[in-house]
């Protein structure tokens, strides 16, 4: 059984998705560890309900220390084979990205490499894909590496916008395809 950590900023609902997939033993894994950079963060109430170890690393918990060593020193001791980007708003430094090559996983809510990049994430990405006339959205689950949404794909799916699309409407679209997306790029590399 595959052990997964989940790095969250808000609500975690990759996270969601991930956790009944595993629950429902549609994926032969365990999320183990849940850490935030936000102290509010919904994420961290959703693992205490389930029993799952969390953390809150961030400068204000941890003055003058390395957050990037302190988030790899506890993906390592809670031996964790996969790490979920499930709405992890800090950029993932060199540290966790060597140590877990190929093993960081994020989902994007456009299909990369458009609409891609730095401040390009949730709302900020459907306005862009209307405001260019975009035809069709969807979302990418990639590994992660030192460049923001630039890793290896593992999974693309795509829907098409309607006339009338929205931002909110394309946003509440993009999340439900997300959540198969995720469950599904994991049962790929999850064996």
């Amino acid at each position: 059984m595959k052990r997964i950590g989940i790095l969250s900023s808000h609500n975690g609902s990759g996270f969601d998705a991930i956790q009944k997939a595993c629950e429902e033993k549609i994926l032969d894994a365990q999320v183990v560890l849940i850490i935030s950079n936000n102290t509010n963060a919904n994420v961290l109430k959703k693992a205490e309900v389930k029993n799952i170890p969390n953390f809150v690393v961030n400068n204000n918990k941890f003055p003058n220390e390395n957050l990037d060593e302190k988030i790899t020193q506890l993906m390592e001791k809670f031996k964790v084979d996969y790490i979920f980007l499930s709405g992890y708003m800090k950029k993932i430094e060199e540290n966790l990205v060597k140590k877990f090559e190929n093993k960081i996983i994020n989902s994007h809510p456009a299909l990369l490499p458009k609409f891609g990049g730095k401040g390009m994430y949730g709302i900020n990405v459907h306005k862009a894909v209307i405001e260019a006339g975009e035809k069709k959205s969807g979302c990418t689950v990639h590994f992660v590496n030192e460049n923001y949404d630039e890793g290896k794909f593992i999974l693309q799916k795509e829907l098409i916008l309607k006339e009338n699309e929205t931002v909110d409407s394309l946003e509440e679209k993009i999340k439900l395809l997300e959540r198969e997306t995720i469950v599904e790029a994991f049962k790929t590399i999850v064996k």
